[in-house]
C-alpha cells in the first residue's frame, strides 16, 4: 500500500478563504503541484473566479501567487494517508494536518470550502473536534469536486464555486 503525503499549504497571512482537498493525486505528486491532472478543473475554476486568462492555469507559480493575492489559501485535510491510485474512495488510515497551528497563524479565515464531499467527511471526523471554539464559528461549505472523476458539467461546477466564494474575492 502506498503512503501519499500532502504538499505545503499555499497561503498568505491575510487569507480569508481556505480551500481544502483530500490529498494530491498521483499526477500531482509526480508534478509536485496541486491539481496537476489536466482533467481536474480546479485551476480553470480559479482563473474564472479571479478573472484571469485560462492560460495562467498552466503557470503554477503565477496562479498560486494570484490566488493568494485574492485571499485564498489552499491545503489538504490529510497530511498523509494510504492510497493506491488517486481516487479519494481508495484512501484509508488518514492522518490530518495540524489545523490548530494553521488557524493560529491564519487568523482571518472566515470560510472553509471543501473541494468535494470526501474532504469534508475527513475534516469532520479527524479535525473538527480538535478546533478551538472560535474556529467552529467559521463558515463551512462543500463544493462540487473539481476532479474529472466528478460527473458534472464545468459550467455547473463553476456556478457553484462562484456562488460560494465569488463575493469573497470580488
Amino acid at each position: 500500500m502506498t503512503i501519499s503525503e500532502c504538499f505545503p499549504r499555499i497561503a498568505r497571512e491575510d487569507a480569508r478563504i481556505l480551500i481544502l482537498g483530500t490529498l494530491p493525486s498521483q499526477i500531482s505528486l509526480r508534478e509536485k503541484q496541486y491539481y496537476a491532472n489536466p482533467r481536474n478543473a480546479f485551476w480553470k475554476i480559479m482563473c474564472d473566479l479571479i478573472a484571469a486568462d485560462h492560460a495562467l492555469a498552466s503557470d503554477y507559480a503565477t496562479i498560486a501567487t494570484k490566488i493568494k493575492e485574492k485571499g485564498i489559501a489552499l491545503w489538504d485535510v490529510c497530511k498523509a494517508a494510504h492510497r493506491e491510485g488517486s481516487l479519494d474512495s481508495a484512501m484509508h488510515d488518514e492522518v490530518a494536518n495540524d489545523f490548530r497551528n494553521f488557524f493560529n497563524m491564519y487568523t482571518k479565515i472566515s470560510l472553509i470550502c471543501f473541494n468535494g464531499t470526501r474532504a469534508e467527511k475527513i475534516f469532520q471526523s479527524k479535525v473538527l473536534h480538535d478546533l478551538p471554539k472560535n474556529m467552529k464559528q467559521v463558515g463551512f461549505k462543500t463544493l462540487p469536486s473539481s476532479s474529472g472523476a466528478r460527473a458534472m458539467k464545468y459550467e455547473e461546477k463553476l456556478d457553484a464555486w462562484r456562488k460560494t466564494i465569488g463575493h469573497y474575492i470580488a
